[in-house]
């Protein structure tokens, strides 16, 4: 019997996660010996700050080794209460938050505690690989609405609008977004709040992941802070991209109190509670100031200006400027049908992958992201690292007839 044949057929469903394909290729030719420049990963590389893993240490030393609750530690849900009212002006109690292993474990609960078989789910594209991975677990249909390249990647709330059938369960999406960078304001956000409220069964969770990488002078808005919403929103976050937290996986959502009942119900019977030593330090990560963060986005601003500038003199590459995240997110399509005498360019997924393998730079096709027209490139790289890969990809590109 063949291991596809014995695999459940949900699994053989799913795709292989872009990000972590190529990630996983990289490794795979730099321990060949290449000098491969990875950009594909969604990785701060900064180091956590030291006071947060100081609060780790300690919790180490005070005992912390046993089970945490489910839903987590009472502290930890406090301090995510305290911090969505004073970042995001959102009011809920600590009964209203679940914690859960990442931000991607918290998307994924949700998913499977709202959506029924045949429910559609509203995915904002360009959007995060693992979005309607997600939705086909929960064996709901998943309809996406693009967002235009001239609109800076954002669907509009006619779009929205125009899209809700009486099946629609779950709208999603991210802000700042995975792959873009692209930032929705308060007045498009209200406008798609205002939308929702006319559809009381229609939920819509809010990604806001990179809340603190955001270099627009308006800053966050969070659309569940809009009280005639509130009931309806979901909202997901956690210390990962902000806080340089990647490897901790601590996420958690906010939202009614019966979404968070039924996502501590499932969570129960799947990992239980999370690691009770990262939401330790979680605490602090919330309770503490955003001045290591401020350090990290002033950074990050740096390089999204430095990259954006190079792959704008790169002939046929169209670049939005991101308002937020650490991605650029190229239009490559003007070298689909071209060749360098060996390989035809037939879209993004051979375009990165002949990259890789020829100029040893690692991104992501967009085809992954609901984007066939375009690659991801990480920003969350040195400058040196950046200017290099740029310089490959020019160089390489020069090459396509």
């Amino acid at each position: 019997m063949s291991l596809t044949v014995s695999l459940a057929d949900r699994i053989n469903a799913l795709e292989e996660s872009a990000t972590l394909g190529m990630t996983k290729k990289a490794r795979e030719l730099a321990a060949q010996g290449h000098k491969v420049i990875s950009l594909s990963v969604g990785e701060p590389d900064f180091k956590t700050p030291k006071h947060i893993c100081d609060a780790a240490k300690k919790a180490i030393d005070d005992g912390f080794h046993g089970y945490s609750p489910v839903a987590g530690y009472p502290d930890l849900r406090k301090a995510i209460a305290d911090k969505l009212k004073r970042d995001n002006n959102i009011e809920w109690g600590p009964e209203n938050i679940v914690v859960s292993t990442g931000a991607k474990h918290t998307l994924a609960n949700v998913i499977a505690t709202l959506v029924n078989p045949g429910e559609e789910v509203l995915i904002f594209a360009p959007y995060w690989v693992s979005y309607s991975e997600m939705v086909k677990l929960a064996e709901g249909t998943t309809v996406i609405l693009d967002g235009a390249f001239d609109n800076n990647f954002k669907v509009t709330p006619e779009q929205f609008e125009a899209a809700i059938t009486p099946k629609t369960k779950l709208v999603m999406f991210a802000s700042p977004n995975n792959p873009t960078g692209s930032v929705y304001t308060e007045a498009e956000l209200r406008a798609i709040g205002a939308v929702v409220a006319k559809h009381p069964n229609v939920f819509i969770m809010a990604d806001e992941i990179y809340e603190y990488i955001n270099f627009t002078d308006e800053g966050h808005f969070s659309i569940g802070s809009i009280p005639e919403i509130k009931n309806q929103v979901i909202t997901v976050n956690g210390v990962a991209k902000g806080h340089a937290m990647t490897g901790w996986r601590i996420g958690f959502m906010a939202a009614a109190k019966w979404i968070a009942d039924g996502v501590e119900k499932l969570q129960g019977q799947v990992t239980s509670g999370t690691n009770s030593i990262a939401q330790k330090a979680a605490v602090v990560a919330f309770n503490g100031t955003l001045e290591e963060a401020e350090k990290m986005k002033v950074a990050y601003d740096r390089r999204r200006k430095l990259v954006v500038g190079l792959l704008r003199e790169i002939p046929g590459f169209k670049v939005n400027m991101p308002d937020g995240a650490f991605y650029a997110f190229p239009d490559i399509s003007y070298y689909f049908g071209k060749s360098d005498g060996i390989t035809l360019i037939k879209d993004s997924d051979d375009f990165c992958m002949w990259l890789l393998d020829g100029a040893f730079v690692a991104t992501v096709a967009g085809s992954s992201f609901g984007a066939p027209n375009c690659m991801r490139i990480s920003t969350a790289a040195s400058d040196e690292q950046l200017v290099e890969a740029c310089e490959r990809i020019k160089a390489s590109v020069a090459s396509l007839n």
